[in-house]
């Protein structure tokens, strides 16, 4: 028997007895789906599967968005060897070992931690994403999962606001996007052409599928088009940081085989550092678009 829990006063909720070692059936399909829609952020408790399983439960509700697999910028794998169609995101290299928090000088991770939607730098954004803790810190370590509910931070905005930035399109890239978070090197023409992902344009409200609005802003996001540079980033930052205010706020704690999925398209979330290095922590994520076909990032 499954159900659904919320854990949080206005968003986010866990299913429980769900079995995702099956292929997913179509009870499964509509209670996860009914979920997202209300919930936009849901942990299903318990799911210890493959890989494989990952996947085949990812497709059933939209194609993978397929990791790019640059020279350059391969990231960083643990034990047992993710497949190609999952994006990692573990504390483990390439032979199971911890890797020491910021010991990389030219590491990206920190763009993870303000937050962001998955993806807002490619021309066609994310549904979803679903990541899953196959080994994850005490609670007390760090390491959780902040999300954001970009539908009620909207619904409370001021009806002039609204009316303002309705019509306006956000500026999205991802390397604009790390020096938001922090990123301090020189970002090179070099740099660019290894993580190639040009300047996109997405509306700044984003309407559900079932009616309700959105903002659409988020850590890559990082002006207005058609507005000066200051000003343009002034208005992001603004709604940023109404948007990111505790009250629109679910902290996730995980627990070992939580597979959490999240609405890119009405949602923010970003990871917290892990207090120590003492703990292992192996993360995998698959993606999926709306539509189309499984496509690279």
């Amino acid at each position: 028997m499954m159900q659904v829990n919320p854990l949080h006063p206005l968003f986010a909720a866990e299913l429980i007895g769900a079995d995702l070692t099956a292929p997913p059936d179509d009870q499964l399909v509509r209670t996860v789906e009914d979920a997202m829609a209300r919930y936009g952020v849901l942990a299903i408790r318990d799911a210890e599967i493959s890989d494989e399983q990952q996947k085949d439960f990812s497709r059933a509700f939209g194609p993978l968005e397929i990791p790019s697999r640059v020279p350059g910028a391969a990231r960083p794998v643990g034990k047992p060897q993710v497949t190609p169609e999952i994006f990692y995101a573990g504390n483990l290299d390439h032979d199971g070992e911890i890797i020491p928090y910021g010991s990389d000088p030219k590491s990206l991770a920190k763009g993870a931690e303000r937050f962001h939607t998955d993806s807002s730098f490619h021309t066609m954004p994310t549904k979803w994403s679903l990541l899953h803790g196959v080994e994850t810190p005490p609670s007390s370590a760090g390491g959780d999962t902040w999300f954001v509910d970009a539908r009620a931070a909207y619904d409370d905005l001021s009806d002039a606001m609204k009316a303002r930035i309705e019509p306006l399109v956000g500026l999205h890239d991802f390397w604009e996007g790390r020096k938001l978070a922090g990123f301090k090197a020189e970002i090179t023409p070099e740099m660019r052409l290894i993580i190639p992902f040009p300047t996109v344009r997405h509306p700044l409200v984003r309407t559900m599928p079932y009616g309700r609005k959105t903002i659409y802003v988020g850590g890559h996001c990082f002006g207005i088009e058609g507005m000066g540079a200051e000003e343009g980033l002034a208005l992001v930052e603004e709604l940023y940081a109404h948007a990111t205010q505790e009250e629109y706020v679910y902290r996730h704690q995980w627990r070992q085989w939580d597979l959490v999925i999240w609405d890119n398209r009405c949602t923010m979330h970003a990871a917290t550092p892990l207090h120590s290095d003492d703990y292992r922590r192996d993360m995998r994520r698959t993606t999926i678009n709306e539509s189309g076909p499984e496509t690279s990032a």
